[in-house]
């Protein structure tokens, strides 16, 4: 009775101890699997649609070192990630577990992206190459869209003014967004900037929004220098405001496709309708991408006398402003005095160099 109580006991132990040890080995895949941190350091991985799950996998293992290769690829089958992964951005962090990548990746749990657009872009070839490079489209659809009559319109512009759709900034987008979906955030932030405030600020002026970004472009082409922005909008609204031709460089170097390196008396005579030299009045549609300061700086430019301006001789980037042309001779004769000077400096110091 007593030999059979005794095996009754230790079968009832082994019982309780593979119990016990299952549970133990279960609860132990479940908190590495499903808590604990699996990855040693911060990855950024871009999947593309093509993209296979096992490609994927091996390609965060590899980045992220992680630490249990089997939960992850456990965390990966459990959620049927062969079937279900999503294209985007993702950031894998030391801090999480593999069950949550799994689900990161399946769910399109995407990390959102910065598309800085600067306000030194001159072409369309460049907006695309710009926008391209932080997003999934491709620079070839972008520019197709930047010269989409019918699609533009829906905007309000065409691929003629669409550059004044567009506003210098740091914008979140999803990797994965669209072509539309891009030019609808634009659209949006455009909707933004004119408030009532500023348009009623445009409309005093006698200009309208699209005016204002053609003038901020010519400002733009005008200087580096933010803090000379609303003397510079000065000159030209005063320019308009006597009926004067805007008379501006950056205008002649659109018309060449910004390949000159000086503009010369005969670049001119070319005839545009954005030679400002031949033709009175704004040219037709902004010659680049103005920065927001411009265009703030044609809307509230400072109020001056000054109808013209050029280089200081200083060669620090800034300009020298007249009110008459008179004045204005004599700062340019300076300029050209002072770059006849440097570049005869130069020549001496290549020829010192060379012996």
């Amino acid at each position: 009775m007593f030999a059979e109580k005794k095996k009754v006991i230790v079968a009832a132990a082994a019982a309780i101890g593979l119990f016990l040890t299952a549970g133990l080995w279960t609860g132990g895949r479940y908190y590495y699997d499903k808590v604990a941190p699996d990855f040693e350091k911060e990855y950024t991985i871009y999947v593309y649609p093509d993209a296979d799950a096992d490609s994927v996998i091996d390609s965060v293992m590899a980045g992220a070192s992680v630490k249990r290769a089997g939960s992850l690829r456990r965390s990966a089958r459990a959620v049927n990630l062969e079937d279900g992964i999503k294209p985007g951005k993702y950031v894998i962090l030391p801090e999480h577990s593999a069950a949550y990548v799994a689900r990161m990746l399946v769910n399109g749990w995407q990390t959102p992206q910065n598309l800085v657009l600067p306000g030194t872009v001159r072409s369309k070839g460049r907006l695309a190459e710009v926008i391209s490079s932080r997003m999934m489209a491709d620079s070839a659809e972008i520019a197709s869209a930047l010269e989409d009559s019918l699609f533009l319109s829906a905007y309000g512009f065409t691929p003629e003014t669409v550059f004044a759709l567009f506003l210098p900034d740091t914008y979140e987008f999803y990797w994965t967004a669209s072509v539309k979906s891009i030019f609808d955030r634009f659209k949006k932030e455009y909707d933004r900037f004119w408030t009532p405030e500023r348009c009623a600020l445009a409309d005093e002026k006698g200009l309208t929004p699209l005016e204002v970004s053609v003038l901020a472009s010519i400002v733009s082409g005008e200087t580096l220098q933010e803090q000379e922005y609303p003397l510079i909008a000065g000159v030209y609204l005063n320019r308009l405001e006597r009926g004067m031709k805007l008379q501006a460089d950056p205008t002649v170097c659109f018309c060449f496709d910004y390949t000159l390196d000086r503009v010369l008396k005969k670049h001119l005579e070319i005839d545009s309708p954005y030679n400002t030299y031949k033709y009175r009045g704004l040219p037709p549609a902004p010659i680049n991408i103005p920065p927001k300061a411009c265009l703030d700086a044609v809307l509230h430019p400072d109020e001056h006398g000054y109808l013209y301006f050029c280089a200081s001789p200083d060669f620090d980037g800034t300009h020298r402003f007249a009110r008459s042309y008179s004045e204005h001779r004599k700062n340019a004769r300076e300029f050209q005095r002072a770059l006849t000077a440097l570049q005869r400096e130069r020549a001496a110091a290549e020829a010192a160099g060379g012996q």
